[in-house]
């Protein structure tokens, strides 16, 4: 059992001062007066970890290179030194080989419990050639027996989907739900009655809203003007400055119903690293020029955004108070992903925190009441 006083603590509602707690086993207790002097003091602001749902590398790792159980602890590392806690590692459009591969690893990590995997997020194969982004085209295809038998495995976590719904027929998408599959909606051209029809089939998710979808207009909505108008749906958003404009991010923020968007980094391998560049798909490799990710065919290919650069990102240029950027970061991804015992700091809940300055850059990082 170990005994923490923090500072200043913010609990996923509120801020308090000078808050006791105790983690047993996993788990938060907050007490009056913890018994004994072994306390550590955490200074600074200890708040809910992080919780991406879009994470395609980190630390150098890369999952669709190597869909392995070590790439995976890589990415998780890379992530935890700013302030993720859970995450969903993603592999993007590929061959139905790797796919498997990839599951097999995630089964692993969850079999193991090894921490912050949370479960697998498959952003493709099942998209849109016209909105694919960087994505390989030659991998874009319809949904096989062959991936329906990954997407009903139980061991698997928590299973996402990201799809472009006028490439996959309703009867999918609900068969996707019925096995217990989160669907989202991405990388799609579709018009706004055919988004609607997905999201009465099930699907209740949209993947880095603006990039990769159909616009809204006057006279079709698209897949925005659908992200946009249902109260239902969570939205990813990815703040770094590149993939949305800030003006169109705060319109989002201020159209949606509050908890529904959330913050995602769709983070690439450089994360944690100073390499410049990493092998691709099709013989392409990605380019970093600052703080920006290029395919060498010019498409933006993901980001070397962390989790922590996005709440700061939200404070200082969507002027979302702070509170609001720590439960876009973490209550609102955990109630995307039905994580009960994530994105608050109350009795019960997974010992899962961290503590950053007051330039709001991570300190310290807590998975399970364990520093990582």
């Amino acid at each position: 059992m170990n005994r923490f006083l923090a500072s200043r603590l913010f609990d996923g509602t509120q801020f308090k001062n000078d808050v006791e707690f105790v983690v047993d086993n996993g788990k938060l207790r907050f007490e009056s007066h913890p018994s004994g002097s072994d306390v550590t003091r955490l200074e600074g602001i200890t708040a809910p970890g992080f919780i991406d749902v879009q994470v395609n590398g980190g630390g150098g790792g890369f999952l669709n290179a190597d869909p392995t159980l070590s790439c995976l602890t890589t990415i998780v590392t890379a992530h935890a030194q700013f302030g993720s806690t859970a995450l969903m590692p993603t592999l993007i459009t590929d061959q139905v080989a790797v796919m498997e591969q990839a599951a097999d690893a995630i089964a692993e990590a969850i079999a193991r419990k090894e921490p912050g995997v949370a479960g697998v997020h498959f952003e493709g194969p099942h998209l849109s050639h016209p909105k694919k982004g960087t994505h390989s085209e030659q991998f874009i295809r319809p949904i096989s027996e062959r991936e329906f038998a990954i997407y009903a495995r139980t061991d698997l976590g928590i299973k996402m989907v990201t799809l472009a719904p006028e490439t996959v027929p309703l009867s999918d998408i609900k068969r996707l739900v019925e096995l217990g599959v989160k669907v989202s909606i991405g990388h799609s051209n579709a018009d706004f009655e055919t988004t609607m029809a997905a999201l009465e089939a099930g699907a209740d998710g949209f993947t880095h809203l603006f990039n990769a979808m159909s616009a809204y207009t006057s006279r079709e909505p698209g897949v925005v003007g659908a992200a946009l108008w249902e109260d239902n749906a969570w939205c990813g958003l990815i703040v770094d400055g590149h993939h949305v404009h800030p003006a169109s991010a705060k319109l989002a923020i201020r159209s949606k119903q509050r908890g529904k968007i959330m913050l995602v980094t769709d983070a690439m391998p450089p994360v944690g690293t100073d390499d410049q560049e990493f092998d691709f798909f099709d013989g392409r490799k990605v380019i970093r020029t600052g703080d920006r990710l290029n395919s060498t065919t010019g498409e933006l290919a993901g980001s070397v955004l962390d989790m922590a650069g996005a709440v700061r990102n939200s404070v200082n240029t969507l002027d979302v108070t702070l509170s609001e950027a720590l439960r876009m970061a973490s209550l609102y991804p955990a109630q995307y992903l039905g994580l009960a015992t994530k994105g608050r700091l109350i009795d019960d809940a997974d010992a899962d925190f961290i503590v950053l300055d007051d330039d709001l850059h991570v300190l310290q990082t807590f998975i399970n009441g364990q520093r990582v």
